[in-house]
């Protein structure tokens, strides 16, 4: 008698549970959204009823593919100011808005519109920023009544940017060589670097005049936008203080908190790691 082969009926459980397997790893991963964004509604609901305002996050985080893997940088864009004008819309113009800032910046046109809109609100508006809020970010929290920065947060300077380069760069490079030696597209790019720059000058000199005297907010705006610094030149709570803009340290709790709903996509192998507890003064290490 030969050695037979295993029957169907013993091969079935084991693909069974092979496809249940499969079927609970694909599904582990909504689920854990859901009960995230659940989370997050609850916190945003719970800041709300404390602060008696309507609380708008824009947050942008490098978000990884699920299924290959590649990271896609996320940043400013249209979708971003038709979601947060249509947020305002939906608020009664003298309720409180709360903005909690998240981003590296982006489009001109994009934090414009949310920066305009902002500076038109008739009631108050209150910029968070627990990490760093750059550029596009910095130019909406420019237009706020009270900017919150924790301690070591940082804004940057809204100098714009024509592809990869600074558009004060070009201009300056443009002026430093005799015209006849200066390619046609060099003088295209710095002829629209010149309008960046003063079109940007007097957004921000626009937006500072509703919180300062005329020559104090063309000063600040000259600073933010001519190239002073580096656009990643970082802008901390006390330096913003210093220069008079109206920034404090008081972070709400709720708003850290909320920002740990929004976590980076986990590296393999993490480059930060520590035992997720507070640590308090007098009780050094995690208690038992």
């Amino acid at each position: 008698m030969g050695v037979g082969t295993a029957s169907p009926l013993k091969r079935k459980p084991v693909m069974d549970i092979f496809w249940l397997f499969f079927m609970l790893s694909a599904l582990q991963p909504v689920i854990k959204q859901r009960l995230l964004e659940a989370s997050r509604k609850r916190l945003i609901a719970l800041i709300e009823r404390q602060r008696k305002s309507r609380v708008v996050l824009l947050v942008h985080r490098q978000e990884t593919m699920s299924l290959l893997g590649f990271p896609v940088f996320r940043y400013i864009d249209i979708n971003d100011s038709e979601e947060v004008l249509r947020a305002i819309h939906l608020t009664d113009p003298e309720i409180p808005l709360d903005l909690v800032l998240h981003t590296p910046g982006g489009l001109v046109l994009a934090a414009t519109q949310i920066a305009r809109a902002v500076s038109k609100r008739k009631g108050k508006v209150t910029v968070f920023v627990p990490h760093y809020a750059m550029s596009g970010g910095t130019l909406i929290a420019l237009a706020a009544d009270d900017i919150v920065m924790c301690a070591h947060a940082v804004l940057g300077p809204v100098d714009p940017q024509l592809g990869e380069f600074p558009a004060a760069s070009i201009v300056k490079a443009a002026r430093q060589k005799p015209i006849a030696e200066v390619d046609d597209k060099t003088l295209i790019l710095a002829d629209q670097a010149e309008k960046a720059l003063f079109q940007m000058e007097h957004e921000v000199t626009d937006l500072l005049g509703r919180k300062f005297a005329s020559e104090k907010a063309a000063e600040l705006a000259k600073l933010l936008t001519s190239g002073t610094w580096t656009h990643d030149f970082p802008i901390t709570c006390e330096r913003g203080q210093e220069l008079g803009l109206p920034v404090r340290d008081d972070m709400p709790e709720n708003v850290l908190r909320l920002m740990q709903l929004y976590p980076q996509p986990i590296r393999r192998q993490p480059s930060v790691e520590y035992l997720p507890l507070p640590y308090r003064t007098g009780e050094p290490g995690p208690r038992k």
